[in-house]
């Protein structure tokens, strides 16, 4: 989502959606529990904008009233009247195992409502990867999209997992035009000891893509924050790396400092968002609750160009 300087972030989300628009018809998209304004708003601006054609999933009742007092016009949307939000994921993730829905988008549930029918193992969207989340951020002062997973759902990763998240991430980027993703896989410091485990997992990742068992990207770790995204920091202490400076992907150790990170590029960096669950059978655009439509307007974005992304074999039905 970032371009030249210049370029304001309005006019990066117009590029943006505008490519996502051009990328292929309107995504069939089940829409979770919209019944707030900002859930509405985002779904109704990204249909308008021809990213999605969506299905609200949810209390028909309790939609359309959400619709009537914030004034969005809901033609063209279908709604599927379910009682309430736990169903409405268990039918959203129904729609797409019948092949009418192709991604989901989060409305006014908690993730760990939408993400238990995502994962169930009866009926659920799992494939052999690990699900994972990706925030697709614009930072002003950085010189392109940046990348920081899992900041959502993985709690604590183990080596195998954090390999999946890599893999999902780079998969996504490659899917956005990356042709070959760099990522830097954080830790505290740059250097590999037993006293920090995740510099540990951080090596391991580096030479497993160098074997092969992480493809299309270039993986190096452990990098501490500084010198993953400053070349004058990395050099200061020394350190040749291929990401160093130009990181495409931020691999953090767990999700606590990944949520954190995220927030404070948004909040205090002023960084512009998209939100997406990668590694299950279709994209899943979530965003915070605390997000308005924009966020939600770029998420449908960066879901609808996703599309692309290389097929992992399913789990068992």
């Amino acid at each position: 989502m970032n371009d030249a300087p210049h370029n304001t972030a309005e006019d990066k989300l117009q590029r943006l959606v505008a490519r996502a628009a051009a990328a292929g018809p309107a995504l069939p998209c089940a829409v979770v529990h919209p019944v707030d304004a900002a859930s509405l708003e985002g779904a109704m601006e990204a249909a308008e904008a021809g990213l999605i054609l969506p299905i609200l999933v949810g209390p028909a009742a309790r939609i359309r009233s959400a619709a009537a007092q914030a004034g969005i016009d809901l033609a063209g949307a279908l709604i599927e009247d379910v009682p309430h939000s736990h169903a409405a994921a268990e039918r959203a993730v129904a729609l797409v195992r019948e092949g009418r829905a192709g991604a989901l988008l989060k409305g006014a549930l908690h993730t760990d409502e939408l993400m238990a029918a995502v994962v169930s193992r009866e009926g659920g969207l799992r494939t052999e990867r690990r699900i994972s989340h990706c925030f697709i951020l614009d930072v002003p002062r950085y010189h392109k999209p940046l990348v920081v997973t899992d900041a959502a759902i993985n709690i604590e990763p183990d080596l195998e997992t954090k390999a999946d998240i890599a893999r999902n991430a780079i998969d996504l980027c490659r899917a956005l035009g990356i042709a070959r993703p760099k990522v830097a896989v954080l830790a505290a410091v740059e250097v590999v000891t037993p006293k920090q485990p995740a510099t540990l997992d951080a090596a391991a990742l580096s030479k497993m893509a160098d074997r092969g068992q992480i493809e299309g990207g270039i993986v190096d770790g452990p990098l501490a924050f500084d010198n993953a995204i400053s070349r004058d920091a990395a050099a200061s202490k020394h350190l040749e790396s291929p990401v160093a400076g130009d990181p495409d992907i931020l691999l953090v150790p767990d999700l606590t400092a990944g949520n954190m990170l995220a927030k404070q590029l948004q909040y205090l960096a002023g960084a512009e968002s998209a939100g997406l669950v990668v590694g299950a059978r279709v994209p899943i655009a979530l965003t915070s609750r605390a997000e308005g439509p924009r966020a939600r307007l770029a998420s449908c974005a960066v879901m609808k160009l996703a599309v692309g992304m290389r097929v992992t074999k399913h789990g068992a039905d």
